[in-house]
């Protein structure tokens, strides 16, 4: 990093400029045009507009490159494109010139179907570009996805030397897209190496001001806001920021105190909103952040942080000792793996060890592989388990968060060959207590071991806060007298200043009643100090006593989880009969709502629904499993989507479990020549000049779950097929998409040439940029915020519509 922008980051302000796309608008910018190409076609005007921007006091100019990837514009003309644009921000005279890179425009498995490797290819084309042409840092921006913005991170990070600078653009439930909030965004970020971390685009800044507050609490970089002015409007046809320079730069004053150090505008502003916040910073003196240290490890989705709470961590994904788990290892047998993981979450897990080491295997590739199909249907951070370098680097690297890695111990070897993979993916990291001398006998030789390890790892870059110390638990059984030195370092530990973790259950190796004497060492272990315990959480006395603990230690606000899960249990013979490994001794009925077609749904449990759907085929019609399993199941998926209690990652997995299903619904009727009666058929497209289908994508996948027929035009979709389309196929309900302020009006015309036709048909709209004020415009019937909206919509029109 500049040594002048590493100075204006960490001891002053930094200004950057304001829109370019809304710009470029005014200035010609035909709707559907990708604004990168003006850099070649129309240099002058970007030149011009990059000029007003410094001239009212910018200090960083971002080049107009925000969508110029390898999926959006042919790879040939790339270079072309990013160099002219470099050169003309730098022609500007601006201080910094940072070359600007958007998302890909497509999802990534498991949502959609690029791969990691494909984004990570894509992000570094771009920053080997963007380093060539000389930019001074990339700002990293308008993300939703952790794990795109991780393939970004690592593809500038490996192929360049530049700058990070990373903003996550938020919804109004505080949220993205796909379900990422700021915290876990933040702790997720900064751990990557970013220099900079916030937010931009879609709201206003009053409206991201609780967002700002999230990010400066935990973010230990600076931190960089970039905000819409103000909610869009529809105006006379043409879309309208009302909010004010002055009353954009008061907002922006309040996230100053807050300690943002980074500010600059997105859509909407103009250069009077920099020269605006020029003046602010100018009479503005740096906040200085006071960032909390907390112990976190995060999903893409979910934030678990171990300082105040006992953590469960799920010990079930480990084959040791566990032949089923061993067989479905072997045979890539994922859908057993899922299930597991999800019986765990279920029972009461907030993180799942993964461990997959066999012999015989490819353990790295496996690794990879159970990793990426363990977040694809849950919520929770995983803690990556291997004796294998080679395996937990793979875990880790397309891992969506922040992982913990089990684990490193204090021999140099170990310490040196773990910790630059934690400092590179911003993983933490387990360590246990013994070194070449094996492991210490007394509790001040295993204090010593974990000294040691908290001080190699500060040298590597690892805060403190970021190890966890593992003080082994041993067999009582055998070495009875370590149980208390155990304990005893567990004290110790905690005057240290660290977390602790450790396997509670190899307390009771070879002696009886084995969950007695683990829930009882696990009472003693969490007195002492313990802050994440490794267990069963199937085992109801074992959680039964974290449970009671929580209470104790005040983690149970009310006692309310406690009494939810615990009134009705009773000491000794009430509490279920469990096996050695903890588990209940209880017969499996395979009708059981557990293994339901309906359960598979909801879980997204995408490879067992097949097999369930053609069982239920037996004394069920493809109708009858449609109305009582598919949309039952699809219904309380929509209804925790809508609730914020399940994301889209999770959605779509819902969705694909679905459509299996369906896949031998359709193979039986084709077999048996019967066929069951379509809920309604539905045109989608996105509108002319709009090149954006993710939305689109997923809408189709939810109304056909749901039994409409869906004819898909794809996207950039020209008016006269719209037409021609809606009168061939006498279609009654049209779904239109525009993710771009300047399609909108497409999607208008286009509405207007089917009522121009004489045609029937109604339409709903959506997309990013779309709201009522829009579908009024467009002159649409409905507007659907997401795709089960969509679903709502489509089943509230067709029942009033009989298709004709």
């Amino acid at each position: 990093m500049k040594g002048s922008l590493k100075e204006a980051l960490h001891q002053g302000f930094l200004l950057i400029d304001g829109a370019m796309g809304t710009m470029l608008q005014e200035k010609g910018l035909e709707a559907g045009m990708q604004p990168e190409y003006f850099n070649v076609t129309h240099p002058e005007i970007v030149a011009e507009i990059h000029r007003a921007y410094v001239k009212a006091g910018a200090d960083i100019i971002t080049a107009n490159t925000f969508q110029a990837n390898g999926h959006k514009i042919p790879a040939e003309k790339l270079p072309e494109i990013i160099t002219a644009a470099i050169r003309l921000a730098k022609s500007s005279g601006a201080t910094f010139v940072a070359y600007d890179m958007g998302p890909i425009g497509a999802l990534l498995q498991p949502l959609g179907t690029m791969s990691f490797e494909e984004a990570y290819d894509l992000f570094a084309q771009q920053a080997k570009l963007a380093e060539a042409a000389g930019a001074d840092l990339v700002i990293l921006e308008t993300m939703s996805d952790l794990l795109e913005t991780k393939a970004a991170m690592l593809a500038i990070k490996e192929n360049t030397d530049l700058p990070i600078f990373v903003t996550m653009t938020y919804q109004g439930d505080g949220r993205t897209f796909v379900g990422c909030d700021p915290v876990t965004a933040t702790l997720t970020l900064q751990a990557l190496g970013a220099e900079a971390v916030g937010l931009n685009c879609s709201l206003g800044p009053a409206e991201l001001l609780p967002l700002v507050e999230q990010v400066t609490r935990f973010a230990k970089v600076p931190v960089i806001v970039q905000a819409n002015a103000g909610l869009p409007e529809m105006v006379e046809g043409q879309t309208v920021y009302r909010l004010s320079a002055a009353d954009y730069s008061q907002s922006v004053a309040k996230m100053l105190a807050l300690g943002v150090r980074v500010v600059g505008g997105c859509c909407g502003t103009t250069p009077e909103f920099i020269r605006e916040m020029r003046s602010l910073l100018d009479r503005s003196m740096p906040a200085t952040p006071k960032p909390q240290k907390v112990t976190a490890v995060t999903s893409g989705v979910e934030t678990v942080m171990l300082d105040n709470r006992l953590t469960i961590i799920g010990e079930r994904l480990n084959p040791t000792g566990k032949k089923r788990l061993q067989a479905a290892i072997r045979q890539k047998d994922f859908a057993y793996l899922l299930k597991e993981a999800i019986q765990q979450v279920n029972d009461g897990g907030e993180i799942l060890d993964v461990n997959v080491g066999l012999p015989e295997i490819d353990e790295a590739a496996m690794m990879k592989q159970v990793v990426e199909a363990l977040q694809s249907v849950i919520n929770v951070p995983l803690q990556i388990d291997s004796s294998s370098v080679a395996a937990i680097e793979a875990g880790v690297r397309t891992y969506n968060g922040r992982p913990l890695i089990n684990s490193v111990n204090g021999k140099p070897e170990v310490m040196a060959e773990i910790f630059p993979i934690a400092k590179k993916y911003g993983a933490l990291v387990l360590g246990l207590a013994l070194d070449e001398g094996g492991i210490p006998r007394t509790a001040k030789g295993r204090l010593a071991v974990a000294q040691k390890i908290v001080e190699t790892a500060a040298s590597f870059g690892i805060a403190k806060e970021d190890i966890l110390i593992d003080p082994l638990v041993l067999t009582a059984s055998a070495q009875q007298d370590q149980v208390a030195v155990t304990l005893e370092t567990l004290k110790l530990l905690k005057e240290l200043g660290v977390q602790t973790v450790a396997g509670i259950s190899n307390v009771s190796f070879g002696l009886p009643n084995r969950p007695l004497l683990n829930s009882t060492f696990l009472a003693a272990a969490a007195g002492a100090g313990l802050s994440a315990p490794i267990l069963n959480p199937a085992s109801a006395q074992m959680m039964a006593t974290v449970r009671t603990l929580r209470v104790i230690n005040q983690q149970d606000l009310d006692a309310k989880d406690y009494i939810t899960h615990c009134q009705d249990l009773q000491f000794g013979l009430a509490l279920p009969k469990e096996t050695a490994d903890g588990k209940p001794k209880t017969p499996k009925d395979k009708n059981s709502p557990e293994e339901s077609l309906r359960q598979l749904i909801l879980q997204g449990r995408k490879e067992e629904t097949p097999a369930t759907t053609q069982k239920l085929l037996v004394n069920k019609t493809p109708l009858e499993i449609v109305n009582e399993e598919f949309i039952p199941a699809l219904d309380e998926v929509g209804q925790k989507f809508e609730a914020g209690t399940l994301f889209l990652p999770q959605l779509m997995q819902s969705a694909e479990a679905v459509k299996g299903a369906q896949e031998v619904l359709k193979t039986h009727m084709a077999a048996h020549e019967s066929q069951t009666e379509g809920k309604g058929r539905i045109l989608l497209a996105t509108v002319a000049g709009d090149i954006h289908d993710i939305g689109k994508n997923i809408v189709k996948m939810m109304l056909e779950n749901y039994g409409f027929e869906v004819v898909d035009l794809g996207k950039d979709v020209p008016i006269e097929t719209v037409v021609a389309t809606i009168r061939q196929e006498k279609i009654q309900l049209a779904g239109l998409s525009a993710l771009m302020t300047t399609t909108v009006q497409n999607m208008k015309k286009t509405i207007a040439a089917v009522k121009a036709a004489g045609l029937d048909c109604s339409f709903m709209v959506g997309g990013a940029v779309l709201n009522e004020d829009y579908r009024e415009f467009v002159g649409a019937d409905y507007y659907a915020k997401d795709a089960m909206e969509s679903v709502t919509i489509a089943q509230e029109f067709f029942a009033q519509h009989k298709e004709g």
